[in-house]
């Protein structure tokens, strides 16, 4: 079942520790099928070198079992929120990568005082309340909080991305680790300066338009 995109939701959870985003078995990325509306997503506790894309666990959005012999990750609750309140959202990645997590910790939103941050976010990355882990507490703050940008910071706990594809979320979850970064070493110098909202609107809607090969 969803063999395919068992393979490509298996390759994108491989990348979290390759990209330093997660270490032993945390984190996880989840697909869903447009077609059908059931959800792939990592299985609860196995190690990433381990893991075979037989491994991972296909569910329906109310959280039932429908092909995997392993449990679901602790955090499928949270990601079936997402995808029963995001009709547009394909793609779940959530992470503990230090520096993003950091400003998690903090309870501080990532500042937009970098262009490569107005241009995959459009804003700053915002931080959203403390919610209890595992269950759809964590999924509303996401949705409610996460405004049109396709990252979030949940507060004293990690990342969350969302995206059309998975390999849309998971471009933004690197992404905001490596933004996290550049701002915590600017934070040690003093404080960066922020983009004024018309030059941010204006990088954003050219990186969204003009980025890559564009079709014609």
């Amino acid at each position: 079942m969803l063999e395919e995109l068992k393979n490509r939701v298996w390759r994108l959870n491989l990348g979290l520790p390759k990209n330093n985003l997660v270490t032993m078995t945390s984190g996880n990325v989840s697909a869903r099928d447009p077609a059908t509306g059931l959800v792939v997503i990592k299985p609860s506790g196995v190690l990433y070198e381990e893991m075979q894309p037989s491994d991972l666990v296909v569910v329906d959005l109310q959280g039932r079992v429908v092909e995997g012999h392993l449990a679901p990750s602790v955090d499928t609750a949270t990601h079936l929120y997402i995808y029963r309140h995001r009709r547009d959202v394909n793609g779940v990645v959530h992470t503990h990568s230090p520096y993003a997590t950091s400003f998690a910790a903090a309870g501080r939103p990532i500042p937009v005082c970098l262009t490569a941050i107005a241009d995959e976010f459009g804003g700053p990355v915002p931080v959203g309340p403390y919610a209890s882990v595992g269950g759809e507490e964590t999924g509303k703050v996401v949705v409610g909080h996460i405004g049109a940008g396709p990252a979030i910071l949940v507060k004293n706990h990690g990342v969350f991305t969302v995206g059309p594809t998975p390999e849309a979320a998971f471009k933004a979850a690197v992404m905001v680790e490596d933004v996290a970064r550049t701002v915590h070493l600017a934070l040690a110098l003093g404080e960066p300066e922020i983009l004024p909202p018309h030059e941010v609107e204006r990088a954003h809607e050219r990186y969204r338009r003009h980025y890559g090969q564009q079709r014609s």
